[in-house]
């Protein structure tokens, strides 16, 4: 794995057994932000996120948002010196951030460029393959990554970490044309990833969810 052209090698040959958390996805993110109504605009009309009902039980202002079987939720801030985001400077790829995956870049930056958005532009490159990247921040300074990074196969650097990383996965051969088997999807080869089962699971768990909320 390299990070930043250092690359990280794991020499434990033998890894110590251990039962990973009842996870089965992420849920949400949650961001602080000076004004509830400007972020949801902004969530909305650049991201495509759709505002849905919010437990009345809060006694804060906030709003949430789903799309893409995520959801964000947002907290307006009371005294925004202290939490949020110092002043925006320069678009820093560094930064904390959430990313999103696309299926055309060109047509992501077109609608910033249209919007009068800044962005910066990045590319990733691993054996061979390129990876393409677009950073901008959303009205409170946080960062929004876009990229293609499904081209990149996830491939855990151990069989303790794949089987930890990819419950629904019963044999994975990390090559070329690794095959790819799983309790729900039979036998699958070429680009088939892990990631579609989770992805999967993952959107039956928060529709499951949203079930729960009485509109």
């Amino acid at each position: 794995m390299r990070d930043m052209g250092i690359e990280i090698v794991r020499d434990d040959v033998e890894e110590k057994a251990s039962t990973p958390l009842p996870l089965l996805s992420l849920n949400h993110v949650s961001f602080v932000c000076k004004s509830v109504s400007e972020s949801v605009r902004f969530y909305e009309e650049v991201l495509g996120f759709v505002l849905i009902k919010r437990p009345s039980s809060f006694k804060f202002e906030g709003a949430w948002l789903f799309n893409y079987g995520i959801g964000i939720h947002l907290l307006e801030c009371n005294s925004p010196e202290g939490v949020l985001p110092k002043k925006k400077g320069a678009i820093n790829p560094k930064d904390n951030h959430i990313s999103f995956q696309c299926s055309d870049m060109r047509l992501v930056m077109r609608k910033l460029e249209e919007m009068k958005i800044e962005y910066v532009t990045a590319v990733v490159e691993e054996g061979g393959i390129q990876v393409d990247q677009l950073f901008f921040h959303d009205p409170d300074g946080y960062m929004v990554e876009i990229c293609n990074c499904e081209n990149i196969p996830v491939l855990p650097l151990s069989a303790a970490a794949a089987a930890a990383a990819c419950p629904l996965k019963e044999v994975i051969i990390p090559n070329e044309d690794y095959v790819l088997q799983d309790h729900l999807y039979g036998e699958k080869s070429g680009k088939a990833r892990c990631a579609s089962g989770v992805e999967t699971l993952m959107l039956e768990s928060l529709f499951a969810d949203m079930m729960d909320i009485s509109f």
